[in-house]
């Protein structure tokens, strides 16, 4: 039987090869932290049988869930989508090709995996009609730009709503609690670039440069 991740895949036109298990790369993230998942649990303030069903594949985490996660394990949220890379200067990805995550009723894709030093993070951020980022707002550190490509998404920030169709863009610091949703009929697109102040704690590990 196949896992709703990976009916998900499918319904959003995503191959294998494009495809990250969002569960694997969480499983693993929470490992290399020597971190047990109900520890991971009581930091993130999520619940066990929520966590052991995404490492298992059994559901599709919604992004305000990855945001959590990734403030939790000090990683950029395309750790949980984007494979191991090697580290390089310039990053060129063909189209159709970005390693994507799925989450409920949408898709994340990378567009910048791999490079050195990496102090942002470019996505494109598709979704489904009535979709969204999830109930729980989203914040974090540094600053969030967002270009719109196709249909309508409606971004909420600090209480404010602001309808971005293509063309249009938004640029708010990411401190302030945010959300977003898709309220039409057809599916939207938008260019999502998170530009955080300092490098979490494991990249600048990784790097070893700094």
């Amino acid at each position: 039987m196949r896992s709703e991740v990976e009916l998900a895949n499918t319904a959003h036109g995503i191959g294998d090869d494009a495809t990250v298990n969002v569960g694997s790369r969480l499983r693993a993230l929470r490992e290399q932290r020597r971190m047990s998942i109900r520890s991971l649990a009581e930091a993130s303030g999520l619940a066990v049988n929520t966590l052991s069903l995404i490492e298992n594949g059994r559901t599709s985490p919604s992004v305000s869930t990855l945001q959590r996660l990734a403030m939790t394990l000090q990683v950029p949220i395309s750790a949980f989508f984007t494979p191991e890379a090697p580290q390089q200067p310039v990053v060129f990805t063909p189209a159709g090709q970005a390693a994507a995550s799925v989450f409920s009723h949408g898709t994340l894709a990378d567009l910048g995996p791999g490079l050195v030093n990496r102090v942002l993070e470019p996505l494109l951020l598709t979704l489904d009609p009535g979709s969204g980022s999830g109930p729980e707002p989203i914040i974090h550190t540094g600053q969030e730009f967002v270009f719109g490509l196709n249909g309508q998404i409606c971004y909420t920030v600090a209480n404010q709503t602001y309808t971005i169709g293509p063309g249009d863009s938004l640029l708010f610091e990411a401190r302030l609690p945010h959300r977003w949703h898709n309220p039409g009929q057809t599916p939207a697109q938008a260019l999502l670039v998170l530009c955080p102040l300092e490098l979490p704690r494991s990249a600048l590990e990784r790097h070893g440069r700094f």
